[in-house]
């Protein structure tokens, strides 16, 4: 039980955020109004992406200087999670764009580079599905992490800051956290920040075991 005190403390803090976020009051933002709410998904699952994508590249170095093939499985199986979290991350922001700009799909440059970035993301897992030598795979792929997580901060995080968009958190849209006065939405927030993330390393941790004893089979079986 001591051990996995992180996963009750994942499903812990999801409960609080999900029963939270639908019940606290939040404060009347623009023209956001109950749109707002999605922030406490929304914004956590890209926290839990960047968190992925990070032990992602962090085993694709680890790999290139080992050639041990098990950094290589904990690369894959980090970014196959984080692709997951990062799809559910743009699916949130479409909802609330629907609600707040009137389309799911506009002309905002937050969704076009966000959207660009998981598309390399999902380049580099159907690459790896082209090679059969394990080695071939293993280098080729850690490569292309590393070049797909030296894109990723300035297609997310950089770019959108820098230019005019209807996006909070851009130059001319200032964010939430300016208009949470009474910090109700902080007091969502940060729990959903944490139990997403460990949400996403808890199902990172089932697919790499999964992907371990497949490698297993194949050296072995």
């Amino acid at each position: 039980m001591a051990k996995h005190w992180w996963k009750i403390l994942a499903v812990v803090l999801l409960l609080y955020v999900i029963i939270g976020g639908f019940l606290i009051k939040v404060p009347s933002i623009g023209n956001n109004q109950q749109a707002a709410r999605s922030i406490f998904f929304h914004l956590p699952m890209w926290m839990s992406m960047y968190t992925l994508f990070s032990i992602s590249v962090v085993n694709s170095i680890w790999y290139l200087s080992t050639n041990d093939l098990r950094r290589d499985i904990r690369a894959s199986s980090a970014a196959s999670v984080g692709v997951l979290f990062g799809v559910m991350g743009f699916l949130t922001g479409m909802l609330w764009s629907t609600y707040t700009w009137g389309g799911t799909i506009v002309n905002d440059p937050k969704q076009m580079t966000t959207a660009i970035a998981l598309a390399i993301y999902m380049a580099y897992l159907v690459l790896r599905l082209s090679f059969t030598d394990l080695d071939k795979r293993a280098r080729v792929s850690a490569i292309f992490n590393v070049f797909a997580f030296a894109l990723l901060i300035p297609l997310t995080y950089i770019i959108p800051r820098m230019v005019e968009s209807l996006h909070p958190g851009s130059a001319s849209s200032p964010g939430f956290s300016s208009q949470d006065t009474a910090g109700t939405i902080k007091m969502v927030l940060w729990p959903a920040f944490i139990g997403w993330t460990l949400l996403g390393i808890w199902i990172y941790t089932l697919r790499n075991r999964y992907k371990r004893l497949e490698l297993k089979n194949i050296l072995h079986g």
